[in-house]
């Protein structure tokens, strides 16, 4: 099966063509042939030294006299954020995701063509692009759902995938009852817990950024933001995750997922490959993970959000820009990234992969979201800054478990009345100005 844009979800030479004439001129080697070094920033701290210098290597024979050079950050996020307010952040970067707004991608980053052209050609490709322009390619993407160990929820008697958050939470029970952890939170690394704001739009629909900028209490129930976080919390609050949240190592979780001593996860389906490898490595069937949709199916069944990872971006600083270019363009079509985690190919003709193989079974009805308003791009985020509401990291959401656990005063009726009263204060103040 081919996951498309027509299924809700939004290469070749033609896109290479585009890449190399899409972009703003201005430096040294911009619209020449690939020659000389680039550097590009990773978050993948994990492969820089294996599998990317192994592409690096590919590249420069497919392209004689190039060099590409790696340097990859451990907190990618606060790490690019301080290069950005310099102009040395390499040149081909991942879009930071947590604070770039779209509207100032102009400021860093050089246009790789209009929305509409890179979208035949490519998923997610709104999301990396203000006003019609593209300013980044994906790297790959993911549909959201909960990876889970089948021998141990299969050992709880649960065979099929919860259908709503009741049933899931009494699946956790009986997980509970195995002996093994029913659910992991990651809380001390932090950023997984942001990843579950991916699935936005599961219930509320493709437009539901939109409708979230036009609502004062978002985390109401009935909303994607309450079943998302609420979720959260009464799987926390219920005693259905690790008994000490501030010891979680990420890396560890999936030892751990692979060996049954904890059940389950809420990530997106790149998270699939992980921890099958895990279980390759403690010599368990790679069969044993699973991957099932969250627990807010509806009249026409389960609904998966698909969304991008980061986005491959060229600095507007870059003074090699005909080889930044040419990478961003090698990396997507040819090197075999995306396949290699498991990941959907952000190329639309590449076919679904097999991480997804229970989703097929299941018929999971897959959904990209609408692009933004033109002219409302950074809105949602104007709020959340306002507010002071991470919505797409992972602050408030650490602070949420906390009270969910007892560690901090408060409910969750106390803990949604206040986002909703801040989030209603911050919109009144960005429609102010």
């Amino acid at each position: 099966m081919t996951i498309r844009p027509s299924l809700g979800v939004a290469a070749t030479a033609a896109i290479a063509a585009l890449l190399l004439s899409g972009c703003a001129g201005g430096a040294a080697n911009d619209d020449g042939e690939p020659a000389g070094t680039i550097t590009v920033l990773t978050n993948r701290t994990d492969l820089v030294d294996t599998t990317f210098k192994d592409y690096a290597a590919e590249f420069t024979k497919k392209y004689p006299g190039t060099e590409v050079k790696f340097e990859a950050l451990t907190d990618y996020e606060g790490d690019a954020k301080i290069r950005l307010n310099s102009r040395d952040y390499g040149d081909v970067l991942l879009i930071p995701s947590s604070n770039v707004t779209k509207d100032k991608y102009a400021d860093y980053f050089e246009p790789m063509g209009s929305t509409e052209e890179l979208s035949k050609k490519y998923r997610f490709t709104n999301e990396g692009s203000f006003d019609g322009t593209a300013y980044g390619v994906s790297t790959f993407g993911s549909a959201m759902g909960y990876v889970f160990n089948k021998d141990v929820w299969t050992k709880a008697g649960i065979t099929t995938p919860p259908a709503t958050e009741e049933e899931y939470l009494d699946a956790l029970e009986k997980v509970k009852a195995t002996g093994s952890i029913p659910y992991y939170t990651n809380y001390k690394d932090g950023w997984p817990l942001a990843t579950i704001e991916g699935n936005l739009g599961t219930v509320q629909g493709d437009t539901v950024r939109t409708q979230m900028i036009d609502d004062d209490a978002p985390w109401t129930e009935g909303n994607d933001q309450y079943n998302i976080d609420g979720l959260l919390f009464d799987t926390v609050s219920a005693g259905l995750s690790e008994p000490d949240p501030t010891t979680t190592n990420w890396e560890e979780s999936k030892n751990l997922l692979a060996s049954g001593e904890v059940s389950s996860m809420v990530l997106g389906s790149w998270a699939v490959s992980q921890m099958q490898d895990a279980a390759e490595a403690a010599g368990e069937s790679r069969d044993v993970i699973g991957f099932w949709p969250m627990p807010w199916k509806t009249d026409t069944g389960f609904t998966s959000v698909t969304a991008s990872d980061k986005f491959l971006a060229i600095s507007k600083y870059s003074k090699n820009k005909a080889t930044a270019k040419a990478w961003v363009d090698w990396f997507t079509n040819e090197s075999g990234y995306a396949a290699s985690q498991g990941a959907i190919s952000p190329v639309v003709s590449d076919p679904a992969p097999d991480t997804l193989k229970d989703f097929q079974e299941l018929g999971v009805n897959y959904i990209e979201l609408a692009a933004d308003p033109v002219g409302k791009e950074a809105v949602i985020n104007d709020i959340a800054n306002e507010a002071e509401i991470d919505l797409f990291g992972n602050t408030y959401r650490q602070k949420l478990i906390d009270v969910a656990r007892g560690a901090a005063d408060g409910d969750k009726e106390s803990v949604f009345a206040d986002l909703n009263d801040r989030w209603a204060a911050a919109r009144a103040t960005v429609d102010a100005k």
